[in-house]
């Protein structure tokens, strides 16, 4: 994990790498049943050097407590790139594709049962493929990982959910189809 941390903080493929405080590798459970991917980090993440500390990390928190989980013990949050983009905009694909690597490194060694994203830019880093929330919500996607096949559910980032709390529901069905996809898995 020290060499993969390294090689994030030390990464240099795309123009992000220009103006971050520092990277935002993940924390959590690295053997976490969940994983939780985001888009990027904010500037409180950036200054931070965590994920999801903010206003939607309070939110994404209580969401995970509402199902008995914590950071702590069986979740592990990542977000698709590791550096913040200018002005918190949504990172751009080729920025995602040249930290992909960093993900899929994550995901080979957490080797999580389900995977949780949050964001049409976690979904393409996840899944390979452009689409819209509302198109992948609802539906359980599959990604293939070497020999393993872990269920993919697509939700709102927290961050919208904040500026949409009507939507909120919405999250809590996808978190429940998760859930439903780690106990069928």
């Amino acid at each position: 994990w020290a060499s993969l941390e390294a090689a994030i903080r030390d990464c240099r493929a795309c123009s992000l790498c220009r103006a971050r405080k520092q990277t935002v590798p993940g924390t959590g459970d690295r053997q976490a049943t969940w994983l939780v991917v985001g888009e990027a980090p904010g500037a409180e993440e950036d200054a931070a050097g965590l994920p999801f500390v903010g206003k939607a990390g309070k939110l994404l928190d209580a969401m995970l407590a509402a199902l008995g989980l914590n950071r702590q013990s069986g979740v592990y949050i990542a977000n698709a790139v590791k550096c913040r983009p200018p002005e918190n905009r949504t990172p751009e694909c080729a920025e995602i594709d040249a930290c992909n690597r960093f993900l899929n490194q994550q995901i080979d060694w957490i080797q999580p049962t389900v995977i949780v994203v949050l964001g049409r830019p976690a979904a393409y880093a996840v899944l390979g493929r452009e689409a819209s929330i509302q198109s992948l919500r609802g539906t359980i996607h599959y990604r293939e990982q070497g020999d393993r096949r872990i269920p993919v559910i697509v939700t709102y980032h927290p961050a919208y959910l904040l500026r949409q709390p009507e939507e909120k529901w919405k999250s809590w069905q996808d978190l429940l189809l998760a859930q439903s996809a780690l106990s069928s898995h």
